[in-house]
């Protein structure tokens, strides 16, 4: 059981995905992950919110992924598993059904060829427009809840952290707080040699327009050790307005854990990092040399003031996901907002009939 399949229209970069992609990774050595086409999705489910190209890049920045198979069918049969070398598909323990209504994976289920992995609750694309759509804030957690530390999240995170295996040590969590940061769950330190880089943002909704930039971070210095800062949800919404961020913290720090490109995340990381943050408030071993900022234009004072004083400071230039951020994923959807409210009404109904199949299959 090497080979491991498992497929899906992945629209956002949300965590109920990399949960996904990390327990099939477990079942086997290696993930070989199937993205359906923008043609096939909207026959069997409505508009993709994302383009085939930004959800497979999306898919390949996930640390568990080793191979991305693009136009993969959206019903799933034994010859196209067979053809990818692998004998199981995986795929949550809910039902997802074609336009006529029929189990997607009935054939391999069928051929004993399938394998469940544990759904992540209240979290979906579905859920992610409807929040865009009722413009709600109701979603944000404060910096100091609970929610954010307490015995289940933390597990979270600690799954999350796991290495390209899926096991083991991986990414180190740090949490910022009153002016000190301590460490929630151990990772695997810099290199002698690896050049420590820092990068702060909220990286909602983690788009390609994120995962480039953090490339690029993670290319640009040779044997770079790159520490990402996040910003807490109070911070974000007071910067953006409306009902920003989308994802509230806990779900945009595990995003940001499943990347590839990432060695260790500070939670609540300081809007502006300053010179104090940067040179002595960080442990030793994770202070930068570089500080890094994606092309986006920044308005009010300037919060890279002591990067740059410091010689610190770098900009990432234009690349082709520049201009992709939550605030023109909001808009995509805004725009189309007739077509994907009936998206919606249809998953709702939808959702009723694939309740009905897997009580079935249960029994």
């Amino acid at each position: 059981m090497d080979r491991i399949w498992i497929d899906g229209c992945w629209d956002f970069g949300h965590h109920g995905h990399s949960g996904a992609l990390l327990q099939a990774k477990q079942m086997g050595k290696q993930l070989i992950v199937g993205v359906h086409s923008d043609d096939e999705i909207m026959l069997h489910k409505g508009p993709p919110v994302m383009t085939l190209e930004e959800r497979i890049c999306v898919v390949q920045a996930c640390k568990w992924t080793d191979q991305v198979v693009p136009d993969a069918p959206y019903v799933t049969d034994t010859k196209w598993l067979n053809k990818y070398n692998c004998w199981y598909v995986v795929h949550g323990d809910d039902i997802t059904t074609d336009a006529n209504g029929e189990d997607c994976y009935a054939a391999v289920k069928a051929a004993c060829r399938f394998k469940v992995c544990k759904r992540t609750p209240q979290i979906s694309t579905t859920d992610l427009v409807g929040r865009m759509l009722l413009c709600s804030r109701a979603h944000l957690l404060p910096p100091n809840s609970e929610q954010i530390w307490n015995e289940e999240t933390i597990e979270a995170y600690k799954r999350y952290c796991a290495p390209a295996s899926g096991f083991g040590v991986g990414t180190l969590l740090l949490r910022y707080n009153a002016g000190s940061v301590r460490e929630v769950i151990p990772g695997i330190e810099p290199a002698s040699g690896e050049m420590v880089v820092y990068v702060d943002g909220a990286f909602d909704l983690f788009s390609p327009g994120h995962i480039e930039m953090l490339r690029s971070v993670f290319e640009k210095q040779r044997n770079s050790y790159v520490v990402v800062g996040i910003h807490d949800d109070y911070t974000v919404n007071r910067e953006k307005g409306y009902n920003y961020p989308i994802m509230n913290i806990i779900e945009r720090i595990l995003c940001v854990l499943q990347c590839r490109y990432v060695h260790a995340v500070v939670v609540s990381a300081p809007y502006s990092p300053s010179e104090s943050f940067l040179t002595s408030t960080l442990p030793k071993s994770l202070r930068p040399k570089l500080v890094y900022h994606g092309p986006t234009q920044l308005q009010g004072d300037d919060i890279y003031k002591d990067p740059k004083n410091l010689g610190m400071y770098r900009e990432i230039g234009f690349h082709k996901y520049a201009d992709l951020s939550a605030l023109s994923i909001v808009n995509r959807i805004l725009e189309r907002r007739t077509l994907f409210e009936e998206r919606q009404r249809k998953k709702g109904a939808k959702a009723v009939h694939e309740e009905d199949l897997r009580k079935r299959d249960m029994n």
